[in-house]
């Protein structure tokens, strides 16, 4: 199994990060799950981890501020040398939201919430 550097929880759901955080620490993959309530401030996160190390991304659609699809784009702009691997986390069921998700080379998957286990084996 991959193992991550770090997994990155941002949505701006705090009981969501709770529970997808306890869900993701029982499967040992990475010894850092962290969450962020606001997008910008996991893109600082990710600016300072190393060039070797490796996130894996859960990223909501919807929060204020920035969303997901500003995530996105400052991520394809100013981070996409990096190894990580971004799988969109939402309640949307909107099918244009996973084309568009899909127009990003970064994105890796698309998963509806709620986070499960099996969901959550899949995009490993």
């Amino acid at each position: 199994m991959f193992r991550f550097s770090a997994i990155i929880l941002v949505d701006d759901d705090p009981i969501n990060n709770l529970i997808n955080k306890r869900l993701i620490s029982k499967t040992k993959i990475s010894e850092r799950v962290e969450e962020f309530l606001e997008a910008e401030k996991a893109l600082e996160k990710l600016k300072n981890l190393g060039e070797e190390e490796t996130a894996l991304i859960l990223l909501d659609i919807n929060m204020p501020v920035m969303n997901g699809w500003d995530f996105l784009n400052y991520y394809v702009e100013n981070l996409s040398h990096r190894p990580d691997k971004i799988v969109m986390l939402s309640s949307s069921i909107d099918f244009q939201d996973r084309i568009k998700a899909n127009s990003y080379s970064c994105v890796k998957g698309f998963i509806e919430k709620p986070l499960t286990p099996e969901k959550f084996q899949s995009i490993l």
